[in-house]
């Protein structure tokens, strides 16, 4: 979308946008339809390279088409996948985004091939540790988060780590924020924009099967979880520090408590096909406390305006309600 910036900030000029909003790179629900059309509505969309299959990333890129997107990155994962992130550098994608793991392996490369460089953060320590390493934009995750993330709030979280590096690279909230006036909040507390994830996983151009759309319109805040379990069940050796946040089904409520896990043949079976059958109680829903504000799944561009529409409102109205 050409034009003048709804909201400008240094994220908006840096990348040439007209709404400082990025669309999260969630493995298996951010492909590349997801990802055009937020760049095409005026924010920042990334394909999802999550695990690092090398024949689904190809495949999201074309499904891209020519839309000026980035690309993200388990980082950890991608230690493991020789080879993937100099096929993703070589689309010249518009940012890579390395998220949950040591980034300086990855950051030369990175920056060799003069693609900005975005480093998702739940710490101070690690948003040091980022700009150290040649982060261009450090993503303050907060423990909100759908899927993936550690135990620091959001509202905390941010302006500490403005006030530590925002001097040297910019900084995008994430982490329960779902509409505009969470957007109009995380600019007053000093970003230059947010990234979201839960809403936009909530988009009609998203991954996602109906059935889990309809358990996470259907709920709220209050339902979700932060457990390892579906990683047991998925067999995936996330570091410790990490764990994911999900709806709280029948399924979590099943094995909570269970000191063995998911882990079997059968359970991991079952897992699988509920997850290929969109089955909301078998698998859960991979979602944050966001959630709760999703009223409807909707288009990616009517998302990324009404976001903008309700920030400018929240921040033209609030110092009349003071």
């Amino acid at each position: 979308m050409n034009g003048a910036a709804l909201i400008e900030t240094r994220f908006t000029r840096a990348f040439g946008l007209r709404a400082p909003i990025a669309s999260a790179p969630m493995a298996f629900a951010a492909g590349g339809r997801l990802a055009a059309a937020v760049s095409g509505a005026g924010a920042l969309g990334f394909i999802g390279g999550g695990y690092g299959d090398a024949e689904w990333l190809t495949r999201e890129w074309q499904a891209a088409g020519n839309a000026r997107v980035g690309c993200g990155f388990i980082t950890w994962k991608l230690s493991e996948a020789p080879g993937l992130l100099e096929q993703a550098l070589a689309r010249r994608p518009a940012g890579l985004f390395l998220s949950f793991g040591d980034l300086v392996p990855h950051a030369e490369l990175v920056k060799a091939a003069g693609v900005p460089l975005f480093a998702q953060v739940q710490s101070l320590a690690m948003a040091r540790e980022a700009v150290a390493a040649g982060a261009d934009v450090i993503v303050a995750q907060g423990s909100e988060a759908g899927g993936h993330g550690a135990t620091r709030g959001t509202m905390a979280l941010v302006p500490e780590v403005v006030d530590a590096v925002g001097d040297r690279a910019m900084v995008l909230a994430a982490g329960g924020i779902a509409d505009g006036r969470g957007l109009a909040a995380a600019l007053m507390l000093g970003a230059d924009g947010v990234l979201m994830g839960t809403r936009f996983w909530a988009a009609e151009e998203a991954l996602v099967a109906p059935g889990f759309h309809a358990a996470a319109v259907a709920a709220d805040g209050d339902g979700t979880a932060r457990t390892s379990l579906p990683d047991q069940a998925r067999g995936y050796q996330w570091p410790g520090d990490f764990t994911i946040r999900t709806l709280r089904n029948s399924w979590v409520r099943r094995w909570e408590g269970d000191m063995e896990g998911p882990v079997g043949a059968a359970a991991r079976g079952a897992y699988a096909r509920a997850i290929a059958e969109g089955d909301a109680e078998g698998a859960p829903a991979i979602v944050g406390e966001a959630v709760g504000l999703v009223e409807r799944v909707a288009p990616a561009a009517d998302i990324v305006a009404r976001v903008v529409d309700e920030a400018r409102a929240a921040l033209a109205g609030g110092a009349a309600r003071c």
